[in-house]
């Protein structure tokens, strides 16, 4: 795996170069490993926006395109090691003032891929493991984490079933199951994924206190949380209102009923707090959610975890807002709720759908944002509709209200 000295030098002159213009150039640099440097070119030029704290590194080297598309970004990495980070805190005695929390004893990365999440993870341990079947993510690994100064990470070659079923006991495992079957087709239930969590999880928690599983975002909630018996919290991760992870924490002990998980809905949006909301599927059962027919000054769209969540009742609940209709989950308020945990808009105006309103309310410009909730035609079949253009400072939303009339709503963004 090293790379010549002409090589290194390539691909630091490069490195923001377009890839495919330097393939076609290799003739060039006879002395140029050119497949490596376009690797390695690539990949810092991924990790630059996924994981910028690596990217800072010189000496970081990149695998092939898929394992770096599939591996989590810094931000859902950093985020595990909170959940991890604040359980140990629960359990260990606090530190005396002014001192430096000691870490914990051990822990396993099964699925270790290109690293990220066993270095954020490992950081809370005094030894960790990350295990990798595929040889060339191992070697990579190897050269990596001294590099970040991460040498308590020991790199294991094996099969991830295999050393779970031979290791010794550690107080946390992360496993991050492969969600594509035989043919590159993507999986979405736990069963379908490699290696199978479900069937493991009682050697899982045999050989550790704690479990933290990723999965796909495409999964079922419930169903993932029906499917293992032992989920103590579940969260659902997007940066950028898209949905990335869904993260299971499973622990030792009698199982929590699937009405009382506490349910974590986080979205990154850049800003130093991100977006939250926590609930259990009780306390969406046992609440009320007001709709009305009536658009008051504001319109909130929860984000990609809320929608995912389906924590619909809950949020009408904790902010105080009503539902524009209960199947389109759209809600409006008076005043401006700056912590709500989506998007925020300020209502200009809305109408029907006769073609007097619409062009009337279009007549300032043909050009918006459009998005369309509980409504019977797609976004693109209403543009086409509408002769709207997109983009712009405008936001167009075509949905139902309560009392079922059909409605474009003009709105800015607030907040």
């Amino acid at each position: 795996m090293p790379l010549s000295q002409d090589t290194l030098r390539f691909i630091r002159e490069h490195r923001r170069d377009d890839v495919r213009s330097l393939a076609l150039q290799a003739h060039r640099y006879p002395s140029v490993d050119m497949p490596a440097a376009i690797t390695q070119i690539s990949g810092w030029q991924i990790a630059k926006e996924k994981i910028p704290a690596w990217a800072g590194n010189g000496h970081i080297l990149y695998p092939a395109h898929l394992s770096l598309e599939q591996c989590s970004s810094e931000v859902t990495a950093r985020y595990k090691a909170e959940i991890i980070g604040n359980l140990l805190k629960t359990e260990q005695p606090q530190p005396a003032k002014d001192s430096t929390p000691a870490s914990a004893g051990t822990f396993t990365d099964l699925t270790g891929g290109f690293g990220i999440d066993c270095a954020y993870l490992s950081s809370l341990f005094k030894e960790a493991t990350y295990v990798e079947r595929q040889e060339a993510l191992c070697r990579i690994a190897a050269h990596n984490f001294p590099a970040l100064d991460l040498n308590h990470i020991s790199v294991c070659h094996e099969d991830s079933v295999r050393h779970l079923q031979e290791m010794e006991p550690v107080d946390c495992i992360f496993i991050d199951p492969a969600r594509r079957d035989g043919h590159g087709g993507k999986t979405v239930a736990i069963g379908d994924c490699e290696p199978d969590v479900s069937a493991l999880e009682e050697l899982l928690l045999r050989k550790a206190r704690h479990v933290l599983v990723k999965l796909s975002p495409m999964l079922d909630l419930t169903l993932a949380m029906n499917d293992l018996k032992h989920v103590r919290q579940a969260h659902i991760v997007s940066v950028g209102n898209e949905c990335k992870e869904l993260l299971l924490l499973l622990g030792q002990g009698e199982g929590v009923p699937t009405e009382d998980i506490p349910i974590h809905c986080v979205n990154f949006t850049g800003a130093p707090v991100p977006q939250s909301l926590a609930f259990t599927r009780r306390q969406e059962k046992d609440c009320t959610c007001p709709c009305t027919p009536l658009l008051k000054s504001y319109l909130y769209e929860p984000n990609a975890s809320v929608l995912k969540a389906g924590a619909f009742r809950s949020l009408a609940l904790l902010y105080k807002v009503e539902k524009l209709h209960p199947n389109s989950h759209l809600y409006t308020s008076d005043s401006l709720l700056p912590d709500f945990p989506g998007r925020k808009f300020r209502i200009d105006s809305s109408c029907g759908f006769s073609k007097k309103e619409v062009k009337e309310m279009l007549a300032a410009g043909k050009k918006a944002n459009l998005t369309v909730r509980n409504f019977p035609a797609t976004v693109a079949e209403l543009r086409k509709r509408l002769k709207l253009a997109e983009g712009g400072d405008t936001y167009l939303f075509a949905t139902t209200l309560a009392d079922e009339r059909k409605v474009l709503i003009r709105c800015r963004t607030a907040g």
